[in-house]
């Protein structure tokens, strides 16, 4: 396993982890266990996955099973956009490590850069009469970074960082910042590249996260059903023609070009299983 040194004290992550975005708790555990024994060390989750307790209970087993420690294992988790104030980081954090049976977690992310009211009896954004949800307009997201950086100084997380956030939402957490943003994730592949974020990211000594770097295949469904997306939008990136060209001429499957693709850009990528196959190269990208 290859991996990139944070510019955060003593802490490297792994370049490719597994992401769990969609996936069902059994699914979850499942994945995880095949995961872990093929040789994945960095698992991705977040509050708003609603997997975060099966992902813990995936965890202890492997750990009881004497197969590896804590400390082999770097584990990402996210602070919610219904939790995006300054008084909430800490209660949220403290709830996902309660789901992940976790002491501390290797890096915490701003999961979005906004906010919504919350639903505090499911701790989901506060709905409007029309379904629409509560944006919270008055919330300074520079207030919630500089909490975010005590839950350092309290050890609940070794590091932490950005995800989804454009150039100027970067440049201005990162002006105000004690401790500096260590990871940016984002959404990136062949289609969506992010060049001028990257190089910002490069030059601010931000280590970059691809998530996506198939394209998503998998969630067409969810983003037509949910937000009547077309599915005639969603681009076809392992069907593309240079794909196919790339994949036969150096004898590999489209999935594995196309997570490889973001490192040689000096960034990192999520790769997805919900169904566990034997072949490592066969794992799914979010």
């Amino acid at each position: 396993m290859k991996y990139v040194k944070l510019p955060c004290g003593d802490i490297q992550m792994p370049i490719v982890g597994l992401g769990t975005w969609r996936a069902q708790p059994q699914e979850v555990q499942d994945a995880i266990t095949v995961a872990l024994e093929k040789g994945y060390r960095h698992i991705d989750t977040a509050f708003n996955y609603n997997n975060e307790e099966a992902i813990g209970d995936a965890l202890k087993k492997w750990f009881e099973s004497g197969k590896g420690r804590r400390e082999d294992l770097f584990i990402t988790t996210k602070l919610p956009n219904c939790g995006n104030r300054p008084k909430d980081v800490e209660r949220f954090l403290k709830m996902s490590l309660d789901r992940l049976k976790l002491r501390y977690v290797d890096l915490y992310l701003i999961h979005m850069p906004f906010s919504f009211l919350c639903d505090e009896s499911n701790f989901t954004p506060l709905k409007n009469e029309d379904g629409s949800f509560c944006l919270d307009v008055d919330n300074d997201i520079v207030g919630t970074w500089k909490v975010m950086e005590q839950q350092v100084t309290n050890g609940l997380t070794k590091t932490i960082g950005l995800s989804n956030f454009n150039e100027e939402q970067v440049q201005r957490i990162y002006d105000s910042a004690q401790i500096k943003p260590a990871v940016l994730q984002v959404e990136m592949h062949a289609y969506n590249q992010q060049k001028s974020l990257r190089e910002l990211c490069k030059k601010l000594n931000i280590a970059v996260t691809a998530y996506s770097p198939l394209g998503s295949p998998g969630a067409n469904n969810h983003f037509s059903t949910k937000y009547n997306y077309s599915l005639a939008d969603f681009p076809d990136i392992l069907g593309h023609p240079t794909v196919k060209e790339i994949s036969e001429k150096y004898k590999k499957n489209g999935r594995t070009n196309s997570l490889k693709a973001p490192h040689p850009t000096g960034c990192h990528s999520h790769s997805e299983e919900r169904k566990p196959r034997q072949d490592k190269s066969q794992h799914r990208n979010i």
